[in-house]
């Protein structure tokens, strides 16, 4: 049994999608071989994602959260269905997508301003590709640190870097795999309204996998929440237990009680008992 979920009803205010490109998956599935038969990660996914849409990703571990990011990357191949960026199959190591994850991965012996640079498209000259570098070092806030090495900075600015060098490419889909997950609480706060400024001065299409519920609800348009395939798991039963649109336009007031209700289901469908009572029982 599979769902279809569709960006039909995100809200139409949302930054222009510039170069934002579509994603659609159809029939979507991936397992891998073990001694005896094989083990399903990912099954039955039915997802339309809109250009310059904010979808996030959670579910328990193991559910399959990064491995439908590679599959969308072209860093793995679905074992069946299909997967399609702005119209065209994606392909092996698709140039269209860039991917952050959560550690920054830069490289030492270079310079920030040189690892951002990795990520240019190729072809793009130098004198092209020195502009394009000091226009994203601005938009992360990283000018003054363009000549230092990854060690004589923050790990807070090493992941500005890591998106930074991810933004090169202008990418139609920007993946991003728990980019703020070795953060400490305040940076990582920082860190979500940068990625907002971002997408609001170069919108891409973004698909962000967290084990976080609040970042979750702070910076998407919808959440998808993920179950885990065990044997017992009904055979029918798809990947994608649930979706979450979420109301509001971004940023959005992180002391706003409204989305009490969104938050607990999310929790309640991860297996934690929130004990929570909603607006209207608490009326009664």
């Amino acid at each position: 049994m599979t769902s279809l979920l569709t960006a039909a009803n995100v809200d139409a205010s949302r930054a222009d999608v510039g170069t934002a490109q579509a994603v659609r998956l159809r029939g979507v599935e991936r397992s891998f071989p073990r001694s005896r038969g094989s083990h399903d990660v990912l099954r039955g996914i039915e997802l339309d994602v809109g250009a310059g849409e904010i979808v996030a990703i959670v579910g328990p571990s193991g559910c399959g959260k990064s491995t439908l990011l590679r599959l969308v990357g072209g860093l793995d191949a679905p074992t069946g269905g299909s997967i399609q960026i702005a119209g065209s199959s994606v392909a092996d190591v698709d140039e269209r997508t860039a991917v952050a994850f959560q550690e920054p991965r830069l490289l030492p012996w270079r310079t920030i301003a040189q690892n951002v640079e990795i990520g240019l498209p190729r072809g793009t000259s130098r004198r092209d590709g020195r502009a394009r570098v000091r226009e994203l070092l601005a938009l992360v806030g990283l000018e003054h640190a363009a000549d230092q090495h990854p060690s004589e900075v923050s790990g807070g600015m090493a992941q500005r870097a890591s998106l930074a060098r991810a933004l090169a490419r202008n990418p139609g889909v920007l993946l991003l795999d728990e980019p703020f997950g070795a953060l400490d609480a305040l940076t990582r706060l920082r860190m979500h309204d940068l990625l907002l400024k971002i997408h609001a001065v170069e919108p891409t299409t973004v698909l962000l996998v967290t084990h976080d519920v609040e970042e979750a609800l702070y910076l998407a348009d919808r959440v998808l929440l993920l179950r885990t395939l065990a044997d017992d798991t009904d055979a029918e039963a798809a990947s994608i237990a649930r979706t979450v649109a979420v109301p509001g336009i971004r940023p959005r007031d992180r002391a706003d009680r409204g989305p009490a209700d969104l938050r607990a289901e999310l929790l309640e469908g991860l297996g934690v008992d929130t004990h929570h009572r909603t607006a209207l029982e608490e009326t009664r």
